[in-house]
């Protein structure tokens, strides 16, 4: 099933200034850029979206936010900052989504290669979620890929899923949930990837700072971006 040449494929990235753990995450500069342009850039690269589209919290605090990301002609919807699943369905409803492909925030190194290979197997499948953003059953490192699920599968979750954990999470209901949803993994066709105890998602102060370590740009493809943390002794 070419899913691609038959429906809309969305991709949402969802960001925001307001991280506990790690304030003004979005607009830290990352080797130069901040995050958000590092997201924008890399997941633009994907040549089997159709649309990329950032979702932030509709508050003060995220006013900059959306000013940077239309300064880079960027789309953006504003939604719930803290029901995600809200935020997150409502970004897909009005870009007329009928399959999403969601990007977090906390990756900035996340491959645009990497999504396209995350719905060629998708598009190949009969999953209702698949997934390549974390070493869970498969040999990615974490922080490189997306998740991906039918809009269906989406509005399923906001219309049934009531844990705060859930929605705030999104896709946690359904990974603990195998026996209702058809989940579904792979393993990186580049062998070079195949380092699942590598980590570079942007959580705290601390990832931050290991993050600024590594000798990257934007440009890189991903594999390049892991043979610089392995140099540094990762994973």
């Amino acid at each position: 099933m070419d899913v691609h040449k038959k429906s809309r494929i969305v991709g949402i990235v969802q960001a925001r200034m307001g991280s506990s753990r790690l304030p003004n995450k979005s607009m830290l500069s990352l080797h130069g850029s901040p995050v958000v342009k590092w997201l924008f850039y890399r997941a633009s690269k994907a040549q089997l979206l159709d649309a990329l589209v950032f979702a932030i919290p509709d508050i003060e605090e995220d006013d900059p936010l959306s000013i940077f990301l239309m300064g880079l002609s960027a789309n953006v919807f504003r939604g719930s900052e803290l029901d995600l699943i809200d935020r997150f369905y409502n970004a897909a409803k009005e870009w007329k989504a009928d399959h999403v492909v969601r990007v977090t925030g906390d990756c900035p190194f996340v491959s645009g290669e990497e999504i396209d290979h995350l719905i060629d197997f998708y598009n190949f499948g009969e999953y209702d979620y698949a997934y390549n953003h974390i070493p869970l059953k498969n040999n990615y490192p974490d922080g490189i890929g997306a998740e991906i699920m039918p809009f269906e599968v989406l509005e399923k979750l906001h219309k049934e899923t009531t844990g705060p954990y859930d929605r705030e999470h999104v896709s946690t209901y359904i990974r603990s949930h195998p026996e209702i949803f058809e989940i579904g993994t792979f393993d990186p066709k580049d062998r070079r990837l195949h380092f699942p105890g590598i980590r570079l998602d942007l959580d705290t102060q601390q990832d931050y700072e290991k993050l600024s370590q590594l000798n990257v740009n934007m440009n890189m493809n991903a594999h390049e971006i892991i043979a610089e943390a392995r140099a540094l002794g990762w994973g």
